[in-house]
């Protein structure tokens, strides 16, 4: 099992920037690729911004140039910096990884999610 913990959301102003973390614990010798989904207020989970094992990144297009997604000094530890971020940008963030057995067999782990809420 892999457990996940986001940390580092909160309240900014818009044009603020803001730092997540997610810190994976337990089987992470298989994680594979690490991401960020979001969920804003009425709205369905989305696709945010991924890194692979080999740091491949990639993000929706409507945060690139803005939010950039890094290892956080481990392979099991992955941030998200977030700049000019705007009111659209208010949601729940969860972080996501995805681990490779041996035998190829794929599974997803989810954190808890941290609330960003991006107003004046």
């Amino acid at each position: 099992q892999v457990h996940l913990v986001e940390s580092g959301g909160g309240l900014v102003q818009p044009g603020g920037s803001l730092r997540l973390s997610c810190t994976a614990s337990g089987n992470i010798e298989n994680i594979y690729g690490m991401s960020w989904y979001r969920q804003p207020p009425g709205s369905q989970r989305e696709f945010v911004a991924g890194i692979t094992k080999g740091g491949v990144t990639n993000y929706v297009e409507f945060v690139k140039g803005r939010f950039t997604i890094s290892r956080d000094g481990a392979e099991h530890t992955v941030a998200l910096q977030m700049n000019t971020l705007e009111t659209d940008d208010t949601a729940v963030y969860y972080c996501n990884a995805v681990t490779a057995t041996p035998a190829r067999t794929l599974e997803e782990w989810w954190g808890q999610g941290t609330q960003v809420t991006v107003s004046s």
